[in-house]
């Protein structure tokens, strides 16, 4: 069994270099018909054009046919282009992107002058405040309401609780998110919670119980919206997940045997029905770090990674599209081989097949 579980890791870490390349070659060449690109864009703010005229570009940020060229001599353009190193054919671009990835080097941004290592450490802590409590609060909740639903399929209490359930499921987080500022941020109602940040201004200044208040504080009206929407799938892939079990055959023979209803539900549904849900926990609690809403970031002005990837992208700031690009596929697919190490370990029954899947 471990000499099974070593080959299925390391062919499935195999797999993942022909994904990996694959994501990485079709972004890349994409990126070279993209208009607008950072050379034509300092061009035109040099002539005093600034960004607005890049929308009209015609050709990628690595061609030689600029708009934004004319007027400018081809001396500095080819010094702006080796600033970028757009002198270099795409050919060769791409296969130095790929040794730099090789060694965990994901590059500079073009704008803000720093690593793009730096720029996610310096964004993730808005996005583990928005990701962790969103994913704790989320399965808090909805496990033990899906496993409530199920026991009393039917009733009242399933009717009246999916009903709610769905009704925030359909909301948009976006829009609960500015009903909740209307109402409580002080818009036209309550001035309760604090309208932007994670922090006060005077947060330096606060004892650490204060500190831990005002941090709390802040994440009510971004967590509330960020969570309302989770709630529904989580709770009906329990709540079916358990009837599922409730209604096989093993549930009878222990009804018969005499057993409690609640001895039945923890001791022989419970394991079984969680199983689809823990194999998820990894996939889940990873992915709370690197999937913050940009809707909640932006209403809420929380500076996070969602917002780092958006604006990344509008104004062509290339390396930290491609790094993160990199980074985020790269933990996407260890944190699957993960998810179904989990499945296997669970459940016994499932072996490591000789085709890399559980």
């Amino acid at each position: 069994m471990q000499g099974q579980m070593w080959s299925y890791i390391f062919k499935r870490v195999l797999l993942m270099i022909p994904t990996l390349l694959g994501v990485l070659t079709l972004t890349f060449a994409v990126v070279q018909f993209v208009p607008g690109g950072p050379v034509e864009q300092l061009m035109l703010e040099l002539k005093g054009k600034g960004d607005a005229a890049v929308s009209g570009a015609e050709s990628s940020g690595g061609g030689s046919n600029y708009r934004g060229r004319q007027g400018v001599d081809a001396e500095r353009l080819a010094e702006v282009k080796a600033l970028y190193g757009f002198d270099k054919p795409p050919v060769e671009r791409y296969f130095m992107m790929l040794k730099r990835f090789a060694q965990f080097d994901l590059g500079e941004s073009y704008y803000q002058h720093q690593s793009v290592w730096q720029l996610v450490v310096s964004k993730l802590p808005v996005s583990i405040s928005i990701g962790l409590w969103t994913f704790f609060l989320t399965y808090l909740v909805s496990i033990p309401l899906g496993i409530a639903k199920a026991v009393r399929d039917g009733s009242r209490f399933d009717a009246i609780t999916s009903t709610m359930i769905l009704v925030g499921y359909a909301i948009p987080g976006f829009v609960l998110g500015v009903l909740l500022l209307v109402i409580f941020g002080g818009g036209s109602f309550l001035q309760i919670f604090p309208l932007r940040g994670l922090t006060s201004d005077n947060w330096s200044e606060l004892s650490m119980m204060g500190k831990v208040m005002d941090y709390l504080w802040h994440l009510v009206l971004p967590i509330t919206a960020s969570v309302l929407g989770s709630f529904a799938v989580i709770t009906m892939l329990t709540k079916n997940s358990f009837l599922e079990e409730i209604r096989k055959q093993y549930v009878l023979t222990a009804r018969a045997k005499g057993l409690t209803e609640k001895q039945v539900l923890w001791k022989h549904v419970f394991r079984n029905a969680l199983l689809p849900l823990v194999t998820g926990f990894p996939a889940a609690f990873i992915g709370a770090f690197f999937t913050g809403s940009l809707l909640i970031e932006t209403l809420f002005s929380l500076d996070g990674l969602g917002l780092l990837s958006y604006e990344s992208v509008m104004r062509r700031d290339y390396p930290v599209v491609f790094g993160t690009l990199y980074l985020f596929t790269l933990i996407g697919l260890f944190t699957k081989l993960i998810s179904d190490l989990c499945y296997v370990y669970i459940d016994p029954r499932i072996q490591f097949g000789a085709g890399g899947g559980s």
